[in-house]
């Protein structure tokens, strides 16, 4: 991660994308990251919750597509970041 907090990913197809990293949690042994491609600061953006898989040596982030994993996570982020709502959508 960088000193602003930017991350760049690859996706499977050999693509990148930056997001700015908002949070980072340990759950459950699970390591989640909540991202925002979007300036942080600002009142609104949009955010994904990825939550890191480790096979061997690789290091991969998924975005938590399920529903009940997604609304736990979305809670314990929202406390440990006090002024955050997130809606899920």
């Amino acid at each position: 991660m960088s000193e602003n907090g930017r991350i760049v990913l690859t996706a499977d197809d050999g693509g990148e994308e930056a997001f700015f990293v908002v949070e980072k949690a340990d759950i459950a042994g699970a390591s989640y990251l909540l991202v925002t491609k979007d300036d942080p600061e600002e009142d609104e953006a949009e955010a994904l919750i990825l939550k890191e898989v480790q096979e061997d040596d690789l290091i991969t982030y998924e975005v938590v597509e399920d529903e009940d994993e997604l609304k736990i996570i979305s809670r314990y982020m929202e406390e440990l970041l006090e002024d955050v709502e997130l809606k899920l959508e």
